[in-house]
């Protein structure tokens, strides 16, 4: 149960934060900095996108029951959303909202790329958001399993500033081509988790 769990929160948050899929947008908004100054964004931006993730694993599930919000309705509506996030990149155009929020972010010279558009909207979005909660959700307030959630989102966003300070390098060798295959097959995958939260939903509403 605790290995499943632990599998199952890996492979969403991966795919859903998708890493490699940021790379471009981070290298964008990075662009003409020196390498000091990608190291810093990259770092204070993993540690915000942290933060919020952990912030909804924590208390994400109070604020449901506070607005009187069923946990069953919130994965229906959870997993419809994260399918649509899916579908984006099935047809690529996830990559293309990316690029298009990095390219405002620069015209509108905003002060902190760390926090925006980097740790919010681009890695602790509405569907990390949504994936964090439903997860939590699932652990069912166990104290090992919720600790465990809590590691993998420090360890996703490890990953992604890793990721972001090899991102020239990888970039490169996996090239365009790469990069798309890679995106549709994590997309496949997050749909069908998508599907499952859904699926689950569903079940709990009817009662079976």
């Amino acid at each position: 149960m605790v290995v499943e769990f632990f599998v199952s929160a890996l492979v969403t948050l991966i795919v859903v934060v998708d890493p490699i899929g940021l790379v471009p947008s981070f290298a964008a908004i990075t662009h003409g900095l020196p390498q000091r100054s990608r190291r810093n964004v990259a770092l204070r931006a993993c540690l915000i996108a942290a933060a919020i993730l952990a912030g909804s694993a924590l208390i994400g599930e109070w604020l449901l029951r506070t607005l009187s919000i069923s946990l069953p309705a919130f994965r229906i509506a959870g997993g419809l959303l994260l399918f649509s996030i899916a579908s984006e990149m099935l047809f690529g155009v996830r990559t293309q909202r990316q690029s298009q929020a990095a390219e405002q972010a620069l015209d509108e010279h905003v002060r902190n790329i760390a926090a925006f558009p980097l740790a919010i909207p681009l890695m602790a979005g509405p569907g990390a958001i949504t994936a964090t909660v439903l997860l939590a959700g699932r652990a069912g307030g166990n104290p090992v399993q919720l600790a465990i959630l809590l590691g993998v989102v420090v360890a996703v966003f490890a990953l992604c500033f890793v990721v972001f300070l090899l991102g020239q390098r990888i970039a490169e060798r996996i090239g365009t081509t790469g990069n798309i295959v890679l995106s549709r097959l994590l997309g496949v995958l997050l749909a069908a988790l998508a599907v499952q939260f859904v699926v689950d939903g569903v079940r709990a509403v009817m009662g079976t």
